[in-house]
């Protein structure tokens, strides 16, 4: 990883380290769908860049919708799809359970590594190794939790395709008692740092094939840790 990270900054352009920023504070809940960005004079001035570096970087985000851009009304950090929303909104709480989250994620987030492996941008491939680097060492569990959250994210929004990351947006609320379970202990903690390793090489990789494998793979560790402490799992 430490190779790779020199690599990253050694070749990305200012406007790539700005994408990261963005799509790393958006992966965090730290800027929430519908947030308007600041105008771009001052967040150039903020995160102490070129005006035209912003641009670039602007142009990528509102490219992957992330962002959405309108004259007179400033740059807005897009929200989940409505019709998205409305299925969660809809659902029973009996529907909503833990099994069925289970074949959710097998069924779609093998698909978000698979498409992340053939379109992540440079942003996001460092955004991604950021959160590795975070948890290559042993963190509490929330902030464990958080970055697994932010992981996943970062690859639902680098397949470029907003009802995948809406998707995505669902089953992390759908799926907090199993994160909890999946980060108590230590060892969990090193088998879902483990498990992201592999998915992210493959993605750094472009080798589609091997992102859906090990995240199918991922999934299974989850399940496997999380049977016996909650068995209706």
């Amino acid at each position: 990883m430490d190779a790779f990270d020199a690599f990253v900054r050694r070749s990305m352009s200012v406007s790539t380290e700005i994408v990261a920023h963005i799509e790393m504070l958006i992966s965090r809940g730290s800027l929430a769908p519908g947030t308007k960005l600041p105008p771009e004079r001052e967040l150039a001035q903020a995160l102490k860049v070129s005006r035209g570096s912003l641009r670039e970087a602007m142009h990528e985000l509102e490219a992957k919708r992330v962002v959405e851009r309108k004259p007179g009304r400033g740059t807005v950090v897009l929200e989940a799809p409505s019709h998205a929303q409305s299925l969660y909104e809809e659902m029973s709480e009996s529907d909503r359970t833990l099994r069925d989250v289970a074949e959710l994620r097998e069924t779609i987030e093998p698909k978000f590594a698979q498409l992340a492996a053939e379109r992540a941008t440079r942003a996001t491939l460092y955004a991604l190794e950021q959160v590795l680097e975070q948890t290559s060492r042993d963190v509490p569990p929330d902030e464990s939790i958080k970055a697994d959250i932010s992981f996943h994210m970062l690859l639902a929004q680098a397949s470029q395709n907003p009802l995948m990351v809406a998707l995505n947006s669902l089953a992390n609320t759908w799926t907090s008692s199993v994160r909890a379970f999946s980060h108590t202990t230590a060892e969990a903690r090193r088998s879902s740092h483990n498990g992201h390793v592999l998915i992210f090489t493959a993605v750094r990789d472009g080798d589609g094939a091997a992102a859906r494998d090990a995240m199918l793979a991922h999934l299974a560790d989850v399940a496997n840790l999380t049977r016996d402490e909650y068995p209706s799992f």
